[in-house]
């Protein structure tokens, strides 16, 4: 039991929740301990309809809801009886002389509006008016003076106030700080949910992109078990779990989290709706990615770039996981599959091992357009996605030569991978499948090099491959090396000082060069 000199008993209660769970039963657990309940509006009808008695806050302000019930909160004899310092004589002295009686537990949850703006086609003014003012007034007063009163953001903590109540007498200074804590939380999540918005409707109508300041309201999910490595600590905050579920295995760790992004981030730049495309990543960089007509058929192709990186991957579909996939997948240890769904007999056979997470995810619920961030010391990088693929239509042949239907096939799926690879960044392929990934490396010749002796030990041939590289050729030996090597037609974004002489080594070696004017560097 706390010390009885931390304790604050609870003589009045002012209750006002848009989302009204546990509300009654709260009520009652109050009334119970002789608790007088005031109550503003809908929540003041739910007691009621409860057998609750209940005192509306009008009757306590002696002023009425107006201006359709944007006003009702806002008052001395609300805001004078949570605010006031039991301990201070002048504060005693003001509530007597205004006949302001104190308030000592504030229940208080905000207006819907992170779920109202998510609506698809809400209307300006409807968002508007589900900006909540009263209530986060009051959950700000109550929360300020928590050295004298409780506040109750949550419903998962009505339970444990109650039984402190009843146990106590009163609450204590370590639960009403802890409320406190999370009452400011809960209004600076609110607020930020707020200006978000405000902020992506200014930037649609050709405002700002970046804010003044960068404010983030993201609530913790969870607690990971360890970060990138076991000494580390970690958690995941935000919604990604709202566009993602897991329906089978361990908790999902960071570093598969990390992973299961960079291959989301890969396969949403494959319409299925064309053909299915199925990619493996290790360390959140393609190892491997192929087209077919079925999930197998795509699977096997991307297997086959480089058969040793799979074994404790990601592996990653656009369209549902058949039986077929399932059956071949089975045969080697993923961390994680990934699909938009997994047909009934496929999710009993994969469920087989426990060991193995599987993810299914909806890509309406994914916003491409989030602007992405990285810590740095002291502060936050901010920038918008690299999510387009639409250089692809105004890429322009530079050479002589010009590439075939079936290259630019090529060309166009090398275009879309080599994207995800860490850069510097090398991609050899053919029109329905990577055959040498070359990522990482400190230049453009060494990343060639790395794709060509990684396809050679594999046994994957690449004569008569396309190339596609994410940034510029700064000389023509990366090119040159990449046409030894079997590459008959190139991709890159152009924008060297030597493009011309990379385009002459190309004419040379009478090879088709496509420039995008779009880099793509992933670090």
């Amino acid at each position: 039991m706390p010390p009885t000199d931390t304790l604050r008993p609870v003589a009045r209660a002012l209750l006002s929740v848009s989302d009204k769970t546990g509300l009654v039963d709260l009520g009652r657990g109050l009334a119970a301990l002789e608790i007088e309940l005031v109550a503003s509006g809908g929540t003041a009808t739910a007691l009621r309809e409860a057998g609750l008695t209940v005192a509306d806050v009008a009757d306590l302000t002696q002023s009425p809801e107006m201006l359709g019930g944007r006003v009702k909160t806002l008052h001395p004899k609300v805001h004078g009886g949570i605010l006031a310092r039991r301990d201070l004589a002048a504060d005693r002295e003001d509530l007597e002389a205004n006949a302001i009686g104190t308030i000592d537990l504030v229940v208080v949850n905000l207006y819907p509006f992170e779920e109202t703006v998510a609506k698809p086609g809400v209307e300006y003014a409807e968002a508007i008016e589900k900006i909540d003012i009263g209530g986060p007034s009051m959950v700000r007063s109550a929360a300020k003076n928590h050295e004298y009163v409780t506040v109750l953001s949550d419903p998962a903590d009505y339970d444990a106030v109650l039984a402190e109540l009843r146990d106590c007498g009163g609450i204590s200074r370590a639960t009403r700080r802890r409320l406190a804590l999370q009452a400011f939380r809960s209004t600076a999540s609110y607020d930020a949910a707020i200006q978000q918005w405000l902020g992506e409707q200014l930037a649609e109508e050709g405002g700002e992109i970046f804010p003044p300041a960068f404010i983030t309201g993201l609530s913790k999910v969870a607690d990971l078990r360890y970060g990138e490595n076991p000494h580390q600590a970690a958690a995941l905050y935000g919604g990604f779990m709202d566009a993602v579920q897991q329906l089978h295995g361990k908790a999902l760790s960071y570093n598969n989290l990390i992973d299961v992004q960079a291959a989301l981030g890969m396969i949403l730049d494959f319409d299925p709706g064309d053909r299915t495309t199925v990619g493996i990543l290790k360390h959140n960089t393609p190892c491997g990615v192929g087209a077919g007509a079925s999930p197998l058929d795509a699977y096997r192709r991307a297997f086959e770039t480089d058969p040793d990186s799979p074994f404790g991957g990601i592996i990653i579909s656009n369209r549902p996981f058949d039986l077929a996939l399932a059956e071949e997948v089975d045969q080697i240890f993923t961390e994680v599959l990934v699909a938009p769904s997994f047909e009934a007999d496929a999710l009993e056979l994969l469920r087989q091992k426990k060991n193995r997470r599987l993810l299914s995810f909806d890509a309406a619920r994914i916003d491409r357009a989030e602007h992405e961030w990285r810590r740095v010391y002291g502060g936050v990088l901010l920038q918008q996605p690299d999510a387009s693929v639409e250089e692809l239509q105004g890429a322009k042949v530079v050479t002589q030569a010009q590439p075939s239907e079936e290259q630019r096939t090529a060309l166009a799926f090398a275009w879309r991978v080599v994207k995800h690879v860490k850069s510097n960044a090398i991609l050899f392929a053919a029109a329905d499948r990577t055959l040498g990934v070359g990522g990482g490396a400190t230049s453009r010749v060494d990343a060639v090099h790395n794709a060509v002796a990684k396809a050679a030990r594999v046994g994957v041939s690449l004569e008569n491959s396309v190339l596609a590289s994410d940034a510029f050729f700064p000389f023509p030996d990366g090119l040159e090396a990449a046409v030894e090597a079997g590459a008959r037609a190139v991709i890159q974004p152009g924008g060297s000082n030597r493009d011309e002489q990379v385009i002459e080594a190309a004419d040379r070696l009478g090879i088709p060069m496509m420039f995008t004017g779009v880099r793509h560097f992933r670090h």
